[in-house]
């Protein structure tokens, strides 16, 4: 991976909501028809995003791994992990989810990607399941640039985040998600 190459970093000008211009047109037909539906006053105004960029549940999705966060997981889920297909179990498909396919999916990045490789390795071998098409649920599958080593890929992040060019747009982030 090419860290000097700005085509690798998302737009931290953006929401997660706007990263493709397709998700953003989606997003504003959403806005725009609720508006266009809403007469009543104790309806809910109308809203771009139906969940929020951060929550526990969340935080536990990605951190499931670890105690006490896998504890706390089962807790939210009844006793039981949630289904091996919603789980977290590979960063690009998780990326996916939150860039470009789900609508209910705007979540960002916890800062334990840039400091904390053991949340991505099942250390504690929880059975976490296998998905309907049968692929066990363990690790948390990798990018091919991080050639299967959680530490190498948070570096590689940490990396990113300490670049130059997110030196020179972290701010735009920071307006979005804490105003200015």
């Amino acid at each position: 991976i090419d860290l000097n190459a700005p085509s690798v970093y998302r737009d931290l000008s953006k929401p997660m909501g706007a990263i493709g211009e397709g998700r953003a047109e989606q997003f504003r037909e959403r806005f725009e028809a609720l508006a266009a539906y809403s007469n009543d006053p104790d309806d809910p105004p109308p809203f771009h995003y139906g969940t929020h960029y951060s929550c526990s549940g969340y935080v536990l999705y990605y951190l499931m791994r670890l105690e006490p966060y896998s504890r706390l997981a089962l807790a939210l889920q009844g006793g039981r992990f949630d289904k091996a297909d919603r789980l977290f179990r590979s960063v690009s498909s998780s990326w996916r989810s939150a860039s470009e396919e789900n609508l209910q999916d705007v979540r960002e990045l916890i800062p334990e990607f840039f400091y904390l490789p053991e949340f991505l390795s099942n250390s504690n071998y929880f059975d976490f399941g296998s998905t309907q098409s049968g692929v066990l649920v363990h690790d948390v599958e990798l990018p091919p640039w991080a050639k299967g080593d959680p530490r190498k890929f948070v570096m590689i992040n940490r990396m990113a985040l300490e670049s130059d060019h997110v030196s020179r747009n972290l701010h735009k982030w920071i307006d979005l998600i804490f105003g200015y």
